[in-house]
């Protein structure tokens, strides 16, 4: 992962190379939350693959590279 402050950035660190995926650190935090914060829960057991689209999906992250297969 990469960190960087616009799309113009990741331009040209990019230079010649295929982009990959741009997220937005706000996404990216809302997808830490979300996947991550009811680890430490009593009662918590491993989230089905569905669980884990549904949190891809309910944080925008959508098409087909965010698909679980």
């Amino acid at each position: 992962m990469n960190l960087f402050r616009s799309e113009e950035h990741v331009t040209a660190w990019l230079g010649t190379r295929p982009p990959g995926v741009t997220v937005p650190v706000t996404t990216l935090s809302a997808l830490a939350h979300a996947w991550w914060g009811d680890r430490l829960a009593p009662g918590w057991t491993p989230h089905s693959r569905q669980q884990n689209q549904a949190v891809l999906d309910g944080v925008g992250l959508t098409g087909e590279f965010w698909r679980l297969g």
